[in-house]
């Protein structure tokens, strides 16, 4: 489904990827797990549109992405949700689900889609005509991952979802995280928390200093000694 072949990005002159090559097929959840400034997000940033690679080439269902601008992606099927959630804090939790429907036309299916949103988040329905800026970190998470899905997404780029958010708060994420997955979407998954993201993943890469230095099933990367010194706390 998505295929990213040797790309190298910069930041003016910081080389943040170096020849980084990863692939995602359809219905997985896959996860790219690394420290913070490893280049995590930058590598869903140039997926996005949001950067551009210097060479290498990105492939979105046997089409060429790299460098395609932003709207254009989103159009194709991948929907991202930032890190740091960025909802818009003064428009109402209802006015952000129908801004991730900007660019459809299928006002039916724009209707069926915020009404599946609201069952995967109860909280949302309940505070729907509630400012954005007015709702708890993980309400915000959970808004953000609800626009996403408005854009009607095959694939689905999620950004340090468990960021700032407590443990409880976490495993419920992950939860809708996995339940996304199983009605058909796929996943890229960039996250810190390597136990909880390597527990619903189905393969994983992990990233050091913008390089790919391991990838395999996620219950490879468990077993790994390296990663388990590195990533799990020496579980």
């Amino acid at each position: 489904m998505l295929k990213v072949n040797n790309i190298d990005v910069f930041y003016g002159n910081i080389h943040a990827l170096k020849g980084v090559s990863l692939e995602v097929n359809e219905g997985e959840i896959v996860t790219l797990i690394g420290a913070n400034g490893a280049g995590k997000s930058t590598l869903l940033k140039t997926l996005s549109g949001l950067l551009k690679p210097k060479s290498g080439d990105i492939t979105y269902q046997t089409k060429q992405i790299g460098g395609k601008p932003a709207q254009s992606i989103v159009k194709s099927g991948i929907s991202q949700v930032p890190e740091g959630r960025r909802v818009f804090a003064n428009m109402s939790v209802e006015e952000n689900l129908e801004l991730g429907a900007y660019l459809r036309k299928d006002r039916d299916g724009i209707k069926k889609d915020l009404a599946n949103v609201f069952e995967l988040f109860p909280r949302l329905n309940e505070r729907r005509k509630q400012q954005s800026g007015t709702l708890s970190g993980g309400e915000q998470q959970m808004l953000a991952m609800g626009r996403a899905l408005m854009a009607k997404p095959k694939l689905l780029l999620l950004d340090e979802p468990s960021m700032g958010l407590a443990p409880l708060i976490v495993k419920q994420i992950f939860e809708i995280i996995r339940m996304v997955n199983s009605q058909g979407t796929t996943v890229l998954l960039v996250e810190q928390n390597a136990n909880m993201a390597l527990s619903i993943a189905d393969r994983a890469y992990v990233i050091e200093t913008g390089k790919i230095v391991l990838s395999g099933t996620a219950k490879e990367l468990q077993e790994s000694e390296k990663v388990k010194e590195a990533y799990l706390g020496g579980v």
